[in-house]
C-alpha cells in the first residue's frame, strides 16, 4: 500500500494522469460534437419540413463522420498569394484555443482537469486571443472577402467580449469566486437557487442570462449574428480560401466554442451539474453521484445547444448596424446597471436581511 502511495506521489504518475484526462476529455468532446451537429441539422430541417440527415448510419447518426472523411480526404489549396505560414497556423490557433478552454470546465463533482480559482479569468483571457486565429486567417489568405470577414468578426468579437465581462462579474459578485467549481456549488439544492431563478435576484440575473446567450451567439458567429461569414456579401468570410483539413479545423474551432458558451450558460445561471429537483439523499457521495451530475449537465449543454439551433432557424440575419447597436446601446448599458445593483445586493442586502 505505502509503495503505491509513493507511486501516486510520483511526477510521473502525476504528469500521465493529467494526459489521460486531458485525452478523456478531448474524445468525449469531439464525440459529442459530432452529434450536436447532427441535430443542429435535424432541427434546422424540422423547421423547414425537411428530413435532414437520415442516410448515412441509423437514421443518419453517422452523417458527422462521414463529412470528416471528406474533409480529410479533400485536397488542400493554398492562394497562390497566401503567407502560407500564418495560413496553416491559424486554424490550428483556433482549434487549440477553443480546446484549452474547456480545462477549466467542472462536468461533475470532482470531475475537472485544472480546478483553478481564477477560471473566469483564465476564460475570458483564452477566448480573447480567439478573435487572432479569425484575423490571421483572413489576412493570409490575401483576399479582400477573407480580410473584411476577419476585420467584421474581430470587431464583432471585441463588441460583445464586453457585455460578457460585466455579466461574468455580476456572477462573481453572487457567488463570491471565480472559481467555476464554487459557483456550481452556490447554486446547489435546486432550481430554485439556480442564479437565473434565484430571488430576489432573478428580477436582474435572468435577464442578465438572456444578455449572455444573445452575445454567446454573437462571439460565436451564430446567426443571426454570421455577419464575418455572411454568404450573400463575402462568400462565407475568413474561410472562404480553405478547403480541406485546414477548413475542418476552422469549423471544428467555432464548434468547440458554442459548445462552450453552452456549458458556461448552464454553470453560471443553470445550476451546472445540480439537479432541478435538489439533493434527493438516493445516491452516496461518489463515483455514481458524479455520473449522475455529469448527465444532468450533459442535458444542460443539449438544451441550451438546442435555443442556439432554433434561433439560427427562425431569426433573420441582423444588419452590420444593428448588430453594433445592440452590443454598445444596449447590452453594454444594461450590463453595467445590473453590475451596479448587484454590487449592492451583496453589499447591503445580506447586512440588512440580517
Amino acid at each position: 500500500m505505502n509503495q503505491f502511495l509513493a507511486w501516486t506521489d510520483n511526477p510521473i504518475f502525476l504528469i500521465l494522469l493529467s494526459l489521460g484526462q486531458i485525452l478523456a476529455v478531448t474524445v468525449v468532446l469531439l464525440l459529442s460534437i459530432a452529434f450536436l451537429l447532427y441535430f443542429d441539422r435535424k432541427v434546422l430541417a424540422g423547421t423547414m419540413l425537411r428530413k435532414g440527415p437520415n442516410v448515412v448510419g441509423p437514421w443518419g447518426l453517422l452523417q458527422s463522420f462521414a463529412d470528416f472523411g471528406k474533409f480529410v480526404l479533400k485536397e488542400i489549396i493554398v492562394p497562390a498569394g497566401a503567407n502560407k505560414t500564418v495560413f496553416f497556423i491559424a486554424p490550428i490557433l483556433s482549434t487549440v484555443l477553443s480546446l484549452i478552454c474547456w480545462a477549466v470546465v467542472p462536468i461533475a463533482p470532482g470531475w475537472v482537469i485544472s480546478d483553478l480559482n481564477v477560471g473566469i479569468l483564465y476564460l475570458l483571457a483564452m477566448s480573447s486571443l480567439g478573435v487572432y486565429g479569425v484575423i490571421m486567417a483572413g489576412w493570409a489568405s490575401n483576399s479582400k472577402y477573407p480580410f473584411l470577414g476577419g476585420l467584421r468578426s474581430a470587431a464583432q468579437m471585441v463588441s460583445y467580449e464586453v457585455s460578457i465581462g460585466f455579466v461574468l462579474v455580476t456572477v462573481i459578485l453572487l457567488a463570491g469566486s471565480m472559481n467555476l467549481t464554487t459557483i456550481v456549488e452556490k447554486q446547489t439544492g435546486g432550481f430554485w437557487n439556480w442564479y437565473a431563478f434565484k430571488l430576489p435576484t432573478i428580477i436582474i440575473m435572468f435577464p442578465m442570462m438572456v444578455i449572455f446567450f444573445i452575445s454567446a451567439l454573437a462571439e460565436t458567429n451564430r446567426p443571426p449574428f454570421d455577419l464575418p461569414e455572411a454568404e450573400s456579401e463575402l462568400v462565407a468570410g475568413y474561410q472562404v480560401e480553405y478547403s480541406g483539413t485546414p477548413f475542418l479545423l476552422m469549423y471544428l474551432g467555432e464548434q468547440i466554442a458554442i459548445t462552450l458558451m453552452c456549458a458556461m450558460t448552464a454553470i453560471l445561471f443553470l445550476g451546472g451539474w445540480d439537479s432541478p429537483f435538489g439533493d434527493l439523499g438516493i445516491f452516496e457521495p461518489g463515483t455514481i453521484e458524479s455520473l449522475i451530475g455529469a448527465l444532468w449537465f450533459a442535458g444542460k449543454i443539449i438544451f441550451v445547444f438546442f435555443l442556439f439551433a432554433f434561433v439560427r432557424a427562425l431569426v433573420p440575419r441582423y444588419r452590420y448596424d444593428q448588430l453594433m447597436r445592440l452590443g454598445w446601446k444596449i447590452f453594454l448599458p444594461t450590463s453595467l446597471v445590473a453590475v451596479v445593483i448587484i454590487a449592492s445586493y451583496v453589499a447591503y442586502g445580506h447586512a440588512l436581511a440580517g
